[in-house]
């Protein structure tokens, strides 16, 4: 039963992810043309609680407590996307060698941090999702049934290039290590 609403939840994401080509030239191969995906200003609200709102309904699926965005997480999320963009690379550690860890720390999250997901690319914020649901160890942190806290945020070149960040945090009560759950 679990597995089948987890892939449920899945399909559901994935179907959100796709965006319509009737408003998009297609090519010679009857295929729609790539577009650069943006983002404006005016923007990251929507796009926040569209993630969140999805991640929501996988957790749901896989039968553990929804998360809520918290501020602290998305400022060391936005922080870390934008180094990343800086470095041009995507990685873990912060150009001064910050962990996820270290910079959950200095934004203030009370919490423990349980897991940072990145990615670079071009694609919208459902298709990272789909992506990050797709891998095992970045679907555990999604799915990590100790987070109550979600960040999320990312930065965007000129180019179009998109740096994704994503952090799952426990409540705040939990300060000792949580043991690691395999999924």
């Amino acid at each position: 039963m679990l597995r089948r609403e987890m892939m449920l939840g899945m399909a559901a994401v994935g179907l959100a992810a796709c965006d319509s080509s009737l408003d998009r030239p297609l090519g010679a191969n009857g295929m729609p043309l790539p577009s650069v995906y943006r983002i404006s200003a005016g923007d990251t609200a929507t796009v926040q609680f569209r993630m969140l709102d999805s991640v929501n309904s996988l957790r749901r699926a896989a039968g553990v407590q929804e998360v809520q965005l918290n501020a602290s997480l998305n400022a060391a999320a936005a922080t870390h996307s934008r180094d990343m963009a800086v470095q041009n690379r995507p990685w873990l550690f912060g150009s001064d060698g910050s962990s996820p860890l270290e910079r959950a720390r200095r934004v203030g999250f009370p919490g423990r941090l349980l897991g940072e997901n990145i990615s670079e690319s071009f694609e919208a914020e459902l298709q990272t999702l789909a992506a990050w649901m797709a891998q095992t160890d970045t679907r555990a942190v999604i799915l990590d049934p100790n987070a109550r806290f979600m960040g999320f945020a990312w930065y965007q070149e000129e180019t179009g290039k998109l740096w994704w960040t994503l952090n799952m945090g426990s409540d705040p009560a939990v300060v000792a290590p949580i043991a690691s759950v395999a999924f």
